[in-house]
């Protein structure tokens, strides 16, 4: 049995996870921390709440911590947990490169593991291979992701990573009329190598992204349109089973697909 923690664990994907530990075979959930202390109600169970994660890895002595918290507080978390010598799967976007380049090292360095997956949704994997493939194609580019209200980071990790990609097998290239400008700041979009990124952010909406390619007298759209929160908990769960056989940063679900 992989022990699991769940950091985050009174938050709307933390609650998510919980319940798709608890309920996973070879997966074991011994303990939850939120800054909220509590109690996490599971079907045929409960789990204790505790804002103290160091002193829970040092009771519950967990093989994973999964962390679903918030941009502002993962990095400190993570130069807590992998020190311990605990491996981790991270749902928490915002993340600069030199984070990314700091948490590889701080892994490597207490030889253990961590997976910072900006969508565990499936379908989101696949979208962003179908639109690499396109990208080989259709040179012209523009990503609109779409988000609850509730997000703090923009654009979302899941735009960055698709447009990252998309610029491996795409040559940098400015689209649009030579003389475009804006006449209100922003209203194209954020760039990334000459391709837009568009952040929408309302009530309603769990994690959609659509990414338009255009040619000459037609347009491919592919998008992945989540409709509840449940979609992540296989990407969740497979992240449990398989980080600790790696060493260092894994960055996105596909590498361990």
């Amino acid at each position: 049995m992989i022990k699991v923690l769940v950091n985050g664990a009174m938050g709307r994907m933390g609650t998510e996870v919980c319940k798709k530990v608890w309920s996973e075979e070879g997966l074991e959930l011994v303990g939850a921390v939120d800054i909220k202390q509590g109690v996490v109600t599971l079907d045929g169970g409960a789990v204790p709440c505790t804002n103290d994660l160091v002193a829970a890895i040092n009771m519950l002595k967990p093989d994973v911590v999964v962390d679903f918290t918030r941009p502002d507080v993962v990095m400190g978390t993570l130069r807590k947990i992998l020190p311990m010598g605990v491996h981790c799967v991270v749902g928490t976007t915002g993340f600069k490169p030199a984070d990314l380049q700091e948490v590889d090292a701080l892994a490597k360095a207490n030889n253990t593991s961590l997976l910072i997956a900006p969508n565990f949704a499936l379908g989101a994997v696949v979208m962003i291979k179908l639109a690499c493939e396109a990208a080989k194609y259709f040179s012209n580019v523009e990503i609109i992701e779409k988000h609850h209200d509730k997000k703090l980071d923009a654009p979302s990790g899941t735009a960055i990573i698709t447009a990252q990609k998309i610029a491996e097998v795409r040559a940098a290239m400015k689209q649009g009329h030579p003389e475009e400008r804006e006449t209100m700041a922003g209203c194209r979009g954020a760039d990334y190598e000459g391709m837009k990124i568009h952040s929408l952010r309302l009530p309603g909406y769990v994690a959609s992204q659509e990414v338009i390619f255009g040619g000459q007298g037609e347009t491919l759209h592919i998008s992945s349109d989540p409709v509840s929160r449940e979609c992540y908990m296989p990407g969740v769960a497979l992240a449990c089973h398989r980080i600790c056989n790696y060493t260092g940063l894994v960055y996105g679900l596909d590498k361990i697909l």
